[in-house]
């Protein structure tokens, strides 16, 4: 008796059919030709790094959740947790056929071995875009930008973009002389949504005593964006470049009529060690509870890791996957099951040729056509191209290629009789 392997998958990783891949697919053309728009260009980097390059300066909890082991040459190798950090050690293996300041995008899988949740597994993709070879404000903002803009554009809805600064953080920690304990005290408090108020106070208690609730009142002030930062001045001691830095944003964020789209919210800090200067969470106005479907900062040390080049950067990520899964609970997620509008009904089978040729004239009219290659029943053939979300369905006559055909609406489940092929192309496109 044969045996057999049982199929399976590994918890936190999937398969994806054609009703979840394509709408993926569809997503990730517009985000690509988004990041385009603003002259950003692609790259690629290998999945399997070694373990050292990505663990330089990771930092937090993903030196837990990373996928390490040894390759058959006994090489200490891991898959990538995110696409900065082997994008720092890319610009520092190739500097000199870069010309800064440099913007790249890179869409890519990466791999994390945390607790799955929705719209959070361990292998997802992310959507990431960064300019290296800037320390502007100009660069901060762009990135801003596109956050907003593409997520717009997506069909996400208003969104909450949630702003603060490293350096203005630290200095306050600085002013309340705990700035040893900086990397600490900026890990619990990025934990503070997941974790509540409460629990962030008792962690900040165990390591700061009653300096904690200094922490606590930093991190809850609240107003406009320009009381908060008033408040914030006052609390780091008065003007500082991180505030210059924050007040000119806000100027840029006027300037073109997007201010409503950002909040200061000293809470947000980002766990990653790399992070220094601005940092960033966004947040769908719809659905807030799903978290931060994009996030990231400046990063002005990164590359020094593996160059002696210092070189300042700031980015930004799409996490893909929750961004899927927020736009499916909204109801805005396209779900079809094929790319093609319009089918051919298969007749007779010997006849496959004709029938490809006939499909041709469409796809050249720009129409994906698809045609049906088993001659089953007209009834089942209507209930295939339903299920697979197609509009339009050509029924050939005795002469395929002139015609004439019926054209069936199966939206309505109503037929048009004795047409060309081209009275079907220009009735398809008037729709």
């Amino acid at each position: 008796m044969a045996t057999f392997i049982e199929p399976r998958i590994l918890k936190g990783f999937r398969d994806f059919l054609p009703p979840a891949e394509i709408p993926r697919r569809n997503l990730l053309e517009r985000i690509e030709h988004r990041f385009r728009s603003y002259g950003f260009v692609p790259i690629d980097t290998p999945a399997l790094e070694y373990a050292e390059i990505l663990l330089g300066k990771g930092g937090g909890e993903t030196e837990k959740q990373i996928y390490r082991f040894n390759d058959q040459g006994g090489r200490d190798v891991a898959l990538r947790f995110d696409l900065t950090v082997p994008f720092a050690r890319f610009v520092a293996e190739h500097r000199a056929e870069l010309s800064l300041p440099f913007k790249r995008y890179h869409i890519a899988k990466v791999w994390r071995g945390e607790n799955t949740q929705r719209g959070r597994y361990r292998e997802f993709t992310q959507c990431d875009f960064d300019i290296l070879g800037s320390d502007r404000a100009a660069a901060d903002f762009e990135i801003l930008l596109i956050m907003r803009n593409t997520l717009l554009d997506l069909g996400a809805g208003e969104v909450s973009i949630r702003v603060n600064h490293r350096g203005l953080f630290n200095r306050f920690l600085s002013r309340l002389g705990v700035l040893e304990h900086s990397v600490e005290i900026l890990r619990i408090v990025d934990k503070l949504v997941k974790i509540g108020r409460e629990e962030t106070r008792r962690l900040l208690a165990d390591l700061l005593g009653p300096r904690s609730e200094d922490v606590l009142r930093f991190i809850a002030t609240q107003g406009s964006f320009e009381e908060t930062l008033a408040s914030l001045t006052e609390a780091v001691g008065g003007d500082a470049p991180e505030v210059q830095r924050l007040a000119q944003l806000r100027g840029f964020m006027v300037d073109t009529g997007t201010a409503d789209s950002f909040v200061l919210d000293p809470s947000i800090t980002r766990g990653l060690d790399y992070y220094t200067g601005v940092v960033y969470e966004t947040f769908l106005k719809d659905l807030p509870d799903m978290g931060s479907v994009c996030s990231g900062g400046r990063y002005d040390n990164l590359v020094g890791v593996y160059s002696k080049e210092r070189i300042s950067g700031v980015g930004s990520s799409i996490g893909l996957d929750r961004l899927i899964a927020a736009l499916e609970v909204l109801g805005r997620l396209d779900t079809r099951a094929s790319y093609a509008q319009v089918v051919i009904a298969c007749i007779q089978s010997e006849a496959a040729g004709r029938y490809q040729a006939l499909a041709g004239k469409f796809r050249e009219a720009g129409i994906p056509c698809e045609v049906f290659l088993e001659g089953e029943k007209l009834t089942k053939q209507f209930m295939r191209a339903e299920k697979q979300g197609i509009r339009w369905l050509v029924i050939p006559g005795e002469d395929i290629q002139r015609g004439p055909f019926t054209l069936r609406d199966l939206g309505t489940r109503t037929n048009q009789e004795g047409l060309s092929p081209e009275q079907i192309i220009a009735r398809i496109q008037g729709t």
